[in-house]
């Protein structure tokens, strides 16, 4: 009996499944995503697509999962009635935040209301010190007191943030004893067990953040794994954390913050897993669906990560001196830049009489005009109909077929008309305004942090991604484009190369030259153990488990800290020298200096990763994939716009493995899952893996 490996993503518009045997069979399925009800979608694609293929008798051993959920919860202020217990004195830390703002020079930007409100935010008169000290013992009575008020407010969920914890958590420890009495069905989160590291804001937010959106992340996987057991669907449910590693649903319950950003990090790590099995060093990753589109970086076969992010703030630019604007969340996450540009962002015109694209987006309902769902306001979508780039009668498979005529009449009436051009450059600087916005965001991972994009392969994915990918790449002067098979549903393939992994932190301030080698052996190997003891519980024998070590560390004076490998082996002094001296190698790489001998580096938290290794790679499961179905071309001409340059051309529509012979552009491949454009000028290809390969000839008209 053949198995299958499945991985299911939730999009803005569509939500994405794919099928992978272990015989090295690919099926893959879009269909509509269900707003109200996530789960309904999910549990329909898979019916129809067990339905549709014949697996009845398949057996699935793993469902993987990325879920948009939590972030939901956060960016429509929907998630559950929290309360805060904190020290006296620190009420207002979620409202006073760092003081960084997003925008410099807007004195009307306010920001974002806290996640608890004042009321239920209550106080307990006790003090530990930064050296973990007890300066004023917490009272029961006191403490009992502070529950009883929230619970009088009828909150969902508790979380506990006192001071210095992290050093001490004896005070939370007692409060979480004395909840689970008084309240023992009560959802409960003390920092001490969710980040156990120092910074007042970034502990609170995250500690609040993961008790606001725990009931409603408890609550959508009960619902999604009773609704899978209906139809007959009983494989481990694993779900994708935002660091790139999988976890699984009893773990996301208990910290749903590790699942915050889950759908974006899978088309990563796939590409991560394409680059290393093709040798490529530098690559940007660059994800377009519906609603955004996001770039992230690859240099030496590894993902870029950052220790913190902010979730609900708009979109993101990238810039990390533009900070603050949305919830903090410190934990790790692969590190995208994020601009609200999807083939379903809405074209419109400024009051300046500037055409502008997004970030408004028509989403899943009502969806573009085309459509033909109640849409009014034409989408980039339409602007890509209109010119010929996305055949109406063929988006996804052909079941959901387009109004091509309703695209057109949306862009002139909304854009053509009232700017005085004709329809098809009203689409094409549609077009090309998308594509600029997007490319915001490639700079931002790669010029605005020092990098030159020339020097990097552009892999382009998601439902939009290769329509757009080779124009951007032209723009930017990237000669070398990939687009992935099953393109459009990458980032539920990209879940089928992840392994499980667990992260781990904690806090230990001192000087390099002063802590000894046993003590921080004996933080790390506290933390090894927990790790191997999680991965034990997931069916991970001891040979299949591998740890990783790391050092936050600064100049002494520093509010900012870098990530620094602690090698695999025993520590000692001269092992701590090469630490302080890795520090230094790694701050003159980031910010072009490093300090003299007399600056000493200090250590301020110790991270553990575990990572559970399977007896067969799924990385090399998900690379033996065979490609997908090629599908019926009806009208190998297509009449397609490219510009003032080149005009209306007769375009060739062909399959992906047509590319086996190369094909010099315009050229459109069309796929189950997604469309790629081949400009005029430009070459396409297949490689070996599978990956359409496009050579990028420089681009007849700039961007503005």
């Amino acid at each position: 009996m053949t198995t299958f490996r499945v991985g299911v993503d939730i999009g803005g518009t569509f939500t994405d499944i794919v099928f992978l045997g272990d015989g090295g069979e690919r099926f893959t399925k879009k269909v509509s995503s269900t707003v109200d009800n996530y789960a309904t979608a999910i549990v329909d694609g898979l019916s129809e697509l067990i339905r549709e293929r014949g697996l009845q008798n398949a057996g699935i051993v793993d469902l993987l999962h990325g879920t948009t959920v939590a972030s939901n919860a956060i960016l429509e202020l929907k998630g559950a009635r929290t309360g805060l217990i904190t020290t006296r004195g620190f009420r207002d830390v979620l409202e006073i935040r760092t003081l960084r703002m997003p925008r410099l020079y807007d004195l009307s930007w306010t920001k974002p209301p806290p996640l608890v409100e004042r009321h239920l935010r209550t106080e307990v008169d006790e003090r530990v010190d930064a050296n973990g000290h007890v300066e004023r013992p917490l009272q029961q009575a006191d403490v009992e007191r502070a529950v009883q008020t929230l619970l009088d407010q009828q909150v969902e969920a508790i979380a506990v943030c006192l001071l210095h914890s992290y050093m001490n958590p004896t005070h939370e420890q007692m409060i979480k004893r004395i909840v689970s009495r008084m309240a023992p069905s009560l959802k409960l989160c003390i920092s001490a067990e969710v980040l156990p590291e120092i910074k007042e804001y970034e502990r609170t937010s995250t500690t609040v953040i993961n008790a606001y959106v725990m009931p409603i992340v408890e609550k959508y996987l009960s619902s999604l794994i009773d609704e899978l057991q209906r139809i007959d669907i009983r494989a481990p449910l694993l779900l994708m954390q935002s660091n790139g590693g999988l976890t699984t649903a009893k773990a996301a319950v208990a910290r749903p913050m590790n699942i915050i950003e889950s759908g974006p990090a899978a088309g990563v790590v796939g590409v991560q897993a394409l680059v290393r099995q093709m040798g490529i060093s530098k690559a940007i990753s660059f994800d377009m669906g519906g609603t955004t589109a996001k770039a992230s970086l690859i240099e030496n076969g590894e993902v870029t990560r950052a220790n913190e992010y902010s979730v609900g703030g708009g979109i993101v630019v990238g810039s990390r001196l533009l900070s603050g604007a949305g919830y903090t969340l410190k934990v790790p996450a692969i590190d995208l830049a994020e601009v609200g540009a999807g083939g379903g962002s809405l074209l419109w015109i400024d009051a300046g009489g500037a055409m502008q694209v997004g970030p408004q987006s028509a989403g899943a309902s009502p969806g573009p005009v085309c459509y033909d769902a109640g849409g009014t306001d034409p989408t980039v979508t339409d602007a890509n109909v209109v010119l010929g780039y996305i055949n109406p009668a063929h988006l996804v498979g052909g079941a959901l077929a387009l109004r091509a005529d309703k695209a057109r009449a949306a862009v002139e009436r909304t854009i053509a008309r009232p700017l005085a051009m004709s329809v098809e450059q009203a689409a094409y600087g549609a077009h090309l305004i998308a594509a600029s916005n997007m490319i915001r965001a490639i700079k931002a991972v790669s010029s605005e942090r020092g990098r030159d994009p020339r020097e990097y392969a552009l892999v382009g994915f998601g439902g939009n991604g290769p329509l757009f990918a080779a124009v951007m790449a032209q723009a930017l002067q990237i000669r070398q484009v990939l687009v992935p098979p099953s393109a459009g549903v990458f980032s539920s393939f990209g879940l089928l190369y992840s392994d499980v992994a667990y992260h781990f932190s904690r806090t230990r301030k001192a000087l390099l030259s002063d802590i000894t080698a046993p003590e921080m052996t004996e933080i790390l190997a506290e933390q090894e153990a927990e790790a191997r003891t999680r991965l034990g519980e997931d069916g991970f024998a001891h040979t299949q488990i591998e740890i990783s070590r790391s050092a936050m560390l600064h100049y002494q004076g520093q509010s900012f800290e870098l990530e620094v490998v602690i090698p695999d082996g025993q520590l000692n002094r001269a092992a701590l020298d090469a630490l302080e001296e890795a520090y230094g190698v790694e701050h003159e790489r980031t910010y072009g200096h490093r300090a003299g001998a007399d600056e000493p580096v200090e250590l301020v938290t110790l991270k553990v990763v575990g990572r559970g290794v399977p007896a067969i790679s799924h990385a090399t499961q998900a690379a033996s994939a065979r490609l997908p179905d090629s599908v019926h071309i009806a009208d190998p001409v297509r009449r397609a716009y490219f510009g003032s340059s080149h005009g209306w051309c007769d375009t060739r529509v062909v399959n992906r493995a047509d590319l086996a012979t190369p094909h010099v552009g315009p050229c459109i491949v069309e796929e189950y899952d997604s469309t790629c454009v081949i400009p005029p000028g430009c070459t396409g290809s297949l490689d070996r893996f599978g990956n359409i390969t496009i050579d990028a000839a420089p681009l007849a008209e700039a961007l503005h």
